[in-house]
């Protein structure tokens, strides 16, 4: 059996029996392990070999950085990944002054949030690498209809929320940049998190969708209550964080519920 069936065996004999999540701590686990996304090698042997390989070429960028003057030793740690990830994708900026783009932004909400789960600087710009490029290459796609997909199953949900939303004409105005494009990061805690990115690392975005699905139901009451589309807005964009592990947990729920037992589903 693959390690692929045996992971996805486990996750599913688990869920059934009641240990829904036995799992979902594992996103990092995955990102070191996982070939496919071009991390590790599937063979443990060589991973020594690898890491050297990889620990090389982070200090290979890091010196072209410094030699060109676009990251000093004050440049914050996320904005180094930043510069080097540019320089790697050919997209590095003339001048480290000029504005940066959306996508950048994107990139250092993510790298802030795999920071605070990982110490090790070479680890930590390798996943966040890996990372940032199965949103832009395998769900590329995906992410862009994923607005779309959160109406409907929010209309499946609870429809007089969604009509309450659209009376505010709030519907276009949610933080959907935060909650797809950057995955949640910045708006859940680190705990939280993980368990979320864990489904998106084994191959399904629609995570994603369940999750402010379940936000906006877990805090129905106080959203009912909003009649402005900024306002709802704004609190959407600043959830209690006390709430966050169970939204999660909801929302796994919500995605078994309307997807059956999911493994790979996009």
């Amino acid at each position: 059996m693959t390690e692929d069936s045996q992971r996805n065996f486990r996750s599913v004999y688990y869920e059934k029996v009641g240990f829904r999540g036995v799992e979902e701590k594992k996103s990092l686990e995955i990102l070191l392990k996982d070939d496919r996304l071009g991390i590790l090698p599937p063979h443990h042997e060589s991973h020594a070999q690898v890491m050297l390989y990889r620990k090389e070429q982070y200090c290979d960028v890091l010196h072209a950085l410094k030699v060109v003057r676009c990251v000093t030793e004050a440049t914050p740690q996320v904005e180094v990944y930043l510069r080097m990830y540019q320089l790697e994708s050919g997209k590095l900026p003339r001048s480290p002054s000029f504005p940066l783009e959306p996508e950048d932004e994107v990139f250092l909400a993510i790298a802030k949030a795999v920071e605070e789960m990982v110490e090790d600087s070479v680890d930590c710009y390798w996943i966040i690498r890996c990372f940032v490029n199965q949103l832009n290459n395998k769900y590329r796609e995906s992410l862009p209809q994923l607005p779309k997909a959160f109406e409907q199953y929010l209309n499946l949900e609870d429809s007089r929320l969604l009509s309450h939303l659209k009376t505010c004409s709030a519907l276009s105005k949610l933080p959907y940049d935060l909650w797809f494009k950057r995955c949640f990061a910045g708006c859940l805690p680190e705990s939280s998190l993980q368990r979320v990115w864990d489904k998106v690392v084994s191959g399904s975005c629609k995570i994603l969708v369940f999750v402010a699905v379940e936000i906006l139901l877990t805090f129905k009451i106080k959203v009912m209550a909003l009649n402005s589309a900024e306002k709802i807005t704004k609190f959407l964009e600043n959830i209690p964080q006390d709430s966050s592990d169970a939204i999660v947990s909801k929302a796994i729920d919500l995605w078994h519920k309307h997807c059956g037992t999911p493994v790979h589903s996009a």
